[in-house]
């Protein structure tokens, strides 16, 4: 499949794929990867060669992009109508979202290719690696591991005995597993990619140097919830890593934050303290015209248990 690219470049190709599916997005695409630093380029060129190595076409990982874009243009057209997600229960999404196999692979790709191109998601990204404490050992455990470049990622930064991903979605699982056998990561480090829900993990006697949350509180019913066992999780000197969304629609999206202040103060109350932050607001604007104007803003932090 590779072979077919050989001196042609994959950015360009998947570029002018997309822009000829969906014309709406062009002057998004273009100026996204006008901003695009060469080292995030070479990266999403090696994503894309490992995808094309798994087997898929680059028709499919061009409908995987233009999926999300699509998908979460449709949410975002009816949060401005109606104040609030289309969703708020787990159940309402469960069966078209995660436990699709087919739809939820499509996603994981898609959103995987986002956070090299769309700024907001690419500056979390680069959030994660400036923030993360490089070297550090003893045992990580990332909460939704999704697509699993982050996991990918912490393992290649990290000399971690052990390596735990949990996540909801059996597609999401196969997509971590696959990512690290693929790259052959050069780790010491135990690793598992568990099926699980991770309020139902076991978790006598854990000890965590690092936890990854990475939009994860958006998509639950009670977002406390799932920050107190994350505080349940940590030790003072844990290093937490944790993202999620403002006023952000999206297909699976059922827990509405209207400000970063709100997602700060709910931490606070479940146990965590901001150390870090990132404010990813609207392009073009700032995080107060975001909250106040309800566009979205992402948000990043590095957090210590209270």
């Amino acid at each position: 499949m590779t072979a077919v690219y050989e001196g042609l470049d994959l950015l360009e190709d998947f570029t002018r794929g997309v822009i000829a599916e969906n014309p709406a997005h062009a002057n998004f695409l273009c100026a996204s990867r006008a901003c695009m630093a060469m080292g995030s380029s070479d990266e999403l060129r090696q994503y894309l060669t490992y995808c094309l190595s798994r087997g898929l076409s680059m028709p499919y990982l061009i409908d995987c992009y233009n999926t999300i874009v699509v998908d979460t243009l449709m949410e975002q057209i009816y949060f401005r109508k109606h104040k609030a997600y289309r969703c708020s229960t787990f159940k309402q999404v469960a069966d078209r979202v995660y436990f699709d196999e087919t739809y939820m692979k499509k996603y994981m790709y898609g959103l995987a290719l986002t956070a090299f191109l769309w700024p907001n998601h690419a500056a979390m990204y680069n959030f994660f690696v400036s923030t993360f404490p490089v070297g550090i050992g003893g045992n990580y455990l990332e909460i939704g591991p999704g697509h699993g470049y982050y996991f990918r990622k912490a393992a290649l930064l990290g000399r971690f005995d052990r390596m735990i991903g949990i996540d909801i979605s059996a597609a999401s699982v196969a997509l971590t597993r696959d990512i690290v056998q693929h790259f052959g990561i050069k780790t010491r480090a135990h690793v598992e990619i568990v099926e699980s829900d991770f309020l139902e993990i076991n978790d006598e006697g854990a000890d965590y140097s690092c936890i990854v949350m990475g939009e994860v509180l958006e998509h639950v019913e009670d977002p406390g919830l799932f920050l107190r066992k994350l505080a349940g999780l940590s030790r003072p000197d844990t290093h937490v890593y944790l993202t999620t969304c403002v006023n952000a629609p999206a297909i699976d999206h059922i827990s509405l934050f209207h400000s970063a202040a709100e997602v700060e103060e709910l931490s606070r109350a479940n146990g965590l303290d901001v150390v870090e932050r990132l404010y990813a607001p609207y392009a073009g604007k700032t995080l107060a015209q975001c909250e106040a104007e309800r566009l979205a803003v992402n948000v990043a932090y590095v957090m210590r248990k209270l």
